[in-house]
């Protein structure tokens, strides 16, 4: 699966939230970001992609 980066500025607090809930979950932080985009996703009726429909067929090019 291709990644892609994501830089972002975040209050102190909060990334140390994150921190410690990443670790409860034994998660990294970017794993426990990516979850939560993906709850939030869910429960809006917000559709995300499939890879493929983003970066094409790698398999057939």
């Amino acid at each position: 699966m291709k990644t892609a980066t994501l830089n972002l500025r975040i209050d102190p607090n909060l990334k140390e939230a994150a921190r410690i809930a990443a670790l409860l979950e034994h998660r990294s932080i970017a794993n426990l970001i990516e979850l939560l985009i993906r709850q939030h996703c869910e429960r809006e009726g917000i559709s995300i992609p499939e890879q493929t429909e983003l970066f094409g067929d790698a398999e057939h090019e």
